[in-house]
């Protein structure tokens, strides 16, 4: 017997027996959770609190939940305050449970309810959340998840297949030669092998099949970031066994100790290994060899049908392979062709983002997806009360007069463009920022800012590509928000939501909430611009980071031109990377 199971007797029995069906072991204003989340009585975790908020939301009937064990008075007051005046679920002036403590407030719902309620969702948390995490950056390699890939490779002892767009570690070049060299077939479909080909020696990619793993590429820009280990590719039998990596973060230093990532990690999920193992089968069945050590043996795989994967109606997983048809070029061999009208991942996107109720949180390092932001702009006119924060890096930032030159420039396209249906959508596609948009039309827009010119020798990029929709739906993967990503460039989401999920999807939200803060409280923004309009000496233009919105930004490289003459000119342009400080 549980302590929850005897404390849950312990409090009926304390009644003195028979109870009557309106009897209740909890007081009217009894409470269940306490600050925290925590029980009165016991401690329940994130998962166990968030499969109770969505079962209730769910819709179960009186009947269901006391079927569940939930008692009588809790079991009807949740429904009635569940379904509002009507009395009928599914209809307008229904109210959905926010929280944990929504549901606690209603009335006789108490300990023994919530003890209840818990027992019956149960299951639900035991069948997976202990399968889940996510690792940010940036942080120590130590704790980064370069080191969680090196111990995933390390515990591996059948297969590892890796796509990837950028691939500079010492640490896992190691680990996967030792997997290599104790019977682990390793593949991996490599971004760079595309540039490696033309001068194959001593490259990246000569290295690694030098160490016994076959490399490929395909004929688009190959933007995963993904793993699998021990996954199903010689048997679906193993799908429930695999471990599934994937994330914005590349296997680099850079990615672990310096920009803002995160790398999502999934164990024994059937559904997103088998779609992420069929994905990473068709690009390896469509790739181009790398053609260096002949004398790796070719690997198969088996076929995965739709028919194979199971429907978790807690996970998905997309990719924009979908947007490409596939043939044999007679001269360069297997072939992806983008199909016009196919936007397989930002319909999702979109789809989402109309759905939401109560928030949007998206930290991407991009913004240039029209179809995204239009639906971001909408959605906020539609619903004012809709929390939508936007966070971007700093190259996202676009003045005033930048973007009244871009909509010249998309002015004069279209008219090239005449009646050419497709050439016009090109335009509309094609090169445009939406940050400036988004800030007029009202939506709440911040930017990582470090630096007043963006150089990547400096940049300590946010990264991200995620999106939180209600503190319940998370989408994160390596597609950045543009028409570039979507048609040219082979990129993955993952969608996660349910309570087995809950835990992993709060510590996105957490790391989204310190983002959108960043250096707020130690005043970085008012001591900068008092060091640049108030002293004499040199002052920097690279700095700490710090989260700005649009008029902060503004205001800042209005300060640094009206204090740097030599901001503008030739030199601090085509060198930024030898121009920290400004020297006046």
């Amino acid at each position: 017997m549980t302590k929850r199971t005897l404390g849950l007797l312990v409090s009926i029995l304390a009644l003195g027996g028979c109870v009557s069906e309106l009897d209740s072991p909890d007081g009217i204003d009894d409470v269940g959770v306490v600050p925290g989340g925590k029980a009165d009585g016991g401690d329940y975790s994130a998962c166990e609190l968030g499969a109770v908020v969505s079962w209730l939301n769910e819709g179960p009937s009186v009947d269901t939940l006391k079927e569940a064990g939930v008692h009588t008075r809790a079991a009807r007051n949740l429904v009635a305050h569940r379904d509002g005046a009507d009395g009928v679920f599914g209809t307008e002036d229904d109210d959905l449970f926010d929280d944990i403590r929504e549901v606690d407030d209603v009335s006789w719902v108490g300990p023994v309810a919530m003890s209840q309620l818990v027992e019956a969702r149960a299951d639900v948390c035991a069948a997976g959340a202990a399968g889940a995490e996510v690792i940010f950056s940036p942080q120590d390699y130590e704790a980064s998840h370069l080191a969680r890939m090196v111990a995933l490779i390390d515990a591996s002892t059948r297969s590892v297949d890796i796509a990837m767009y950028s691939f500079r570690d010492a640490a896992i070049s190691d680990a996967l030669e030792r997997a290599v060299a104790r019977g682990v077939s390793v593949r991996m479909i490599f971004e760079k092998a595309n540039d490696d080909r033309r001068d194959p020696e001593g490259s990246a990619s000569a290295r690694l099949e030098d160490a016994g793993i076959e490399v490929r590429y395909v004929n688009k820009i190959m933007h995963h970031k993904f793993a699998i280990f021990d996954g199903p590719r010689a048997d679906l039998a193993f799908a429930t066994e695999g471990t599934l990596a994937s994330g914005s973060g590349n296997w680099s230093n850079s990615a672990a100790t310096r920009y803002d990532e995160n790398t999502l990690i999934v164990a024994g999920n059937a559904e997103l290994n088998l779609r992420f193992q069929r994905e990473f089968n068709h690009l390896w069945d469509n790739g181009r060899l790398f053609v260096w050590n002949e004398s790796i043996d070719s690997v198969t795989h088996v076929a995965i049908t739709d028919a194979d994967i199971p429907d978790d109606p807690s996970v998905d997983a997309i990719f924009t392979s979908a947007n490409f048809r596939t043939y044999e070029s007679s001269r360069y061999g297997p072939t992806f062709s983008v199909i016009r009208g196919e936007n397989e991942v930002s319909d999702r996107w979109v789809q989402l983002i109309r759905g939401a109720r109560r928030s949007i949180r998206i930290a991407s390092g991009h913004l240039r997806s029209r179809p995204i932001s239009e639906a971001l702009m909408q959605a906020q006119a539609d619903n004012p009360e809709l929390d939508v924060r936007v966070y971007l890096d700093g190259q996202e930032y676009l003045s005033e007069w930048s973007h009244d030159r871009q909509q010249r420039d998309l002015q004069d396209c279209l008219v090239e463009a005449g009646d050419s249906e497709a050439r016009q959508q090109d335009c509309m596609d094609t090169g445009f920022l939406f940050s400036y948009a988004l800030h007029t039309e009202g939506v709440p827009v911040r930017f990582k800012y470090y630096a007043y010119r963006w150089d990547y020798s400096y940049a300590a990029q946010m990264h991200h590509k995620y999106m939180i929709v209600d503190d319940e739906i998370l989408i994160t993967g390596s597609y950045n928000l543009s028409d570039n990503a979507e048609h040219n460039t082979m990129e993955n989401d993952t969608i996660l939501q349910g309570a087995a999920f809950q835990g992993v999807i709060d510590g996105y939200i957490d790391n989204f909430d310190a983002l959108w803060v960043t250096a707020e409280e130690a005043g970085l923004y008012g001591a900068l611009m008092s060091e640049i309009t108030e002293t004499a000496g040199d002052f920097p233009i690279v700095f700490e980071s710090m989260a700005l919105d649009w008029d902060q930004v503004t205001a800042l490289k209005d300060a640094i031109r009206d204090h740097c003459p030599d901001i503008n000119s030739p030199d601090y342009r085509e060198n930024p990377g030898r121009h920290r400080y400004c020297d006046r």
